[in-house]
């Protein structure tokens, strides 16, 4: 199930644990829907609501600092236009993701849009306008609206509809035309549309499940699409647009990557360049030949490459980067010669890059332990590096954040597994034992916790308490093969992982681990219900945002773009074997076996994981006398976006966690 890509396309899992993160991938394709469920909240059961209060930000320099600074802390990540003269922002800083655009050269950013937020944003081909997805209060139901780069004229391409689940493909050479896929046919398959001026979108081809268009060739005649039959897996195809032939590249037997590093064509379109695990373990930089209808390997490493962009008029360089450990790598190589350049110095954590075809300059998104969100310009012909856009720390001391220290450990089976650490340091943790510890889980299943700014565990370690940060068997970024670990009837297994790891820790000893408590939001909401009822001694609280509490019923009403995954990753529901699986092994199942505190959040209007899914577990716990506080979010989806949400939930979580992890430990 694509938890963890659609997270990542539309909100930051990290934004919703109560901090801000990394804004959404600027170029990503509009979040596709994950569950259709919307049952309707079951407001008889007592929940905690935002209320229309004024927000409040404790002043600058308090020790330790107000959790809201650590949420207003932040940045943005930007795309370079075409032309290269302008970098397109994705930025928060007015209380909801809304559309800028600055300067390369740097300056004051200039706002687009002013609505509810926007989902994704994409450059029209002559860098005059700018496309970009509004939803609902996060219902995912998007519009794609057309904006000039100076925000004098804007109209409304496609509007939303109930029901509209839509995935952006690219622009056609004119600006004009676009690609997009939809299951509006039969509510199931994702097929691909054109829209254009001339009237509604015309169906070109039928797909099948989770079907998307990645990139058009610069001539407009070919299309690269591919679609989704499992987790961090897919079948790569072409499509002649004119003749509206689908044809499949690569459909390997065991599971393979193609589209996590992204599509790069060649000036002429003969072929392109992408990333791909297919045939090995971690994703190797390929060039397909068209023509040929040929794929060569260029380049190799022992990590994942990603982040594949080629740049400079004619397509001078390539560049992409290596993921070590959730820390991202840059390699630039002049095509050429062959030679590799320099790489720029840049801050530790994650990258994004993009380029222009008709400039030298490149420009990186930049998002580390103590860098919230900074849009910096390459310009490869001189290596001269300047700050398009610099994010905010909004008054927090540089000299308190902690960088996550990359800790390895073998599970009771052998699987060796990894982890991030923040540790309080001794200006922020002054007890006499050892800090207490959070296991903060991240979505996916195969997401993977990086390096990126994580406000929540920043302010947590400032108040003395420990982050642990687990890439658990499945996560992403660890080899093909990890991947697969908790596939089916696997899954189990990456639960049990949290338990090794704590153990790990214990054994370890720089933090207590008698004191530890585990929070994850989506997917990793979900691990959390999973492991307080499978291991009711393992943690002294837990902390479940928008989680599965019964697989069975979640399963069941999952959306089109996940139905492909699900039948990898979990299995096929309708199969009564997987059926009986789940019906014996989900959270609710074991509900009456956790006896720790429980602190639950969701959206009203999650379309992804419904609303019920974290009812039937306060409900369960409640009528058992557990502790199950419950916060009930009306105006979201599948996270917080908004501001004023954001800081309420944050100061409750916050409250929950201290109360339980800060109270003075046991003699020993």
């Amino acid at each position: 199930m694509r938890f963890a890509a659609l997270l990542l396309a539309s909100v930051s899992l990290l934004s919703a644990c109560g901090g801000e993160a990394p804004a959404p991938a600027a170029d990503a394709k509009a979040a596709g829907p994950g569950y259709g469920g919307a049952k309707g909240a079951d407001m008889s059961i007592a929940a905690i609501e935002p209320k229309d209060e004024p927000v409040t930000v404790g002043r600058a320099g308090d020790d330790p600092a107000d959790i809201a600074r650590y949420i207003l802390a932040g940045g943005a990540a930007g795309v370079i236009s075409p032309d290269g003269k302008l970098i397109a922002l994705n930025w928060r800083v007015t209380g909801a993701p809304q559309l800028w655009v600055v300067p390369v050269e740097g300056g004051q950013p200039r706002q687009l849009t002013f609505g509810n937020g926007i989902t994704f944003f994409r450059w029209a081909p002559d860098s005059k306008a700018i496309l970009y997805g509004a939803d609902n209060n996060g219902n995912e139901q998007e519009s794609f609206n057309l904006i000039t780069a100076d925000g004098v004229v804007e109209q409304e391409l496609l509007a939303a509809k109930e029901g509209a689940f839509r995935q952006f493909g690219d622009f056609m050479p004119d600006g004009q035309s676009l690609l997009f896929s939809s299951p509006d046919r039969n509510g199931t398959d994702f097929d691909i549309y054109m829209a254009s001026p001339e009237g509604p979108p015309k169906l070109l081809v039928e797909g099948h499940l989770d079907t998307e268009v990645q990139s058009i060739s610069p001539d407009g005649a070919t299309a690269i699409v591919t679609e989704g039959v499992g987790e961090e897996s897919d079948k790569l195809m072409m499509l002649d647009i004119r003749s509206r032939k689908l044809t499949t590249i690569a459909a390997p037997a065991e599971r393979a990557n193609h589209a996590d590093g992204g599509f790069a064509w060649a000036p002429d379109g003969k072929g392109f360049y992408f990333a791909t695990d297919e045939g090995r373990e971690f994703a190797a930089l390929a060039f397909h030949d068209i023509a040929a209808n040929t794929t060569t390997i260029l380049h190799e490493a022992p990590y994942s490459i990603r982040n594949v962009a080629l740049c400079g008029p004619k397509g001078k360089w390539l560049a992409w980067t290596t993921n070590e450990d959730g820390f991202d790598r840059i390699a630039i190589q002049d095509l050429a010669t062959k030679k590799m350049l320099p790489a720029p110095a840049l801050a530790d954590g994650v990258l994004g890059l993009n380029c222009s075809l008709a400039s030298t300059k490149m420009s990186i998104n930049v998002n580390g332990w103590n860098t919230p969100g900074d849009v910096l310009v390459l310009d490869l012909a001189t290596g001269k590096v300047n700050a398009a856009f610099t994010g905010s720390l909004a008054g927090l001391d540089a000299k308190r954040l902690v960088k996550p220290v990359s800790l390895r450990m073998k599970a009771r089976d052998g699987v060796e597994l990894q982890g991030l650490l923040y540790l309080p340091d001794a200006s922020s943790y002054k007890g006499a034992s050892k800090p207490p510890v959070l296991f903060d889980v991240h979505g996916g299943p195969s997401g993977q916790s990086s390096s990126a700014f994580a406000s929540k565990a920043q302010y947590y370690v400032d108040r003395g308490i420990a982050v642990f940060q687990p890439n658990v068997r499945g996560s992403r970024g660890f080899g093909r093969t990890y991947s697969t670990l908790d596939d089916q009837k696997k899954r189990l297994d990456s639960v049990r992982d949290l338990v090794d790891m704590l153990a790990f820790l214990k054994q370890d000893g720089r933090v207590d681990a008698d004191r530890a408590a585990v929070s994850g939001g989506s997917y990793g909401g979900y691990m959390v219900n999973a492991v307080a009822g499978a291991y009711p001694d393992a943690f002294k609280a837990g902390i479940s945002l928008f989680g599965v509490g019964n697989w069975v019923s979640a399963l069941e009403v999952a959306s089109p773009g996940l139905k492909a995954s699900d039948k990898i990753e979990f299995g096929d529901i309708a199969d009564p074997e997987w059926k009986k699986f789940y019906s014996e092994n989900s959270p609710v199942n074991t509900a009456d076996k956790i006896k720790i505190p429980m602190l639950y959040s969701h959206g009203m209007m999650d379309p992804r994981i419904d609303i019920s899914e974290t009812e039937v577990m306060v409900k369960t716990l409640r009528k058992n006398g557990i502790e199950a506080d419950f916060i009930r979010i009306p105006d979201e989806g599948h996270g917080w976006r908004k501001l004023k949400n954001r800081l309420f939930y944050s100061r409750k979580e916050a409250e929950f966690l201290e109360k339980h992890l800060l109270a003075a430990p046991a003699a020993k």
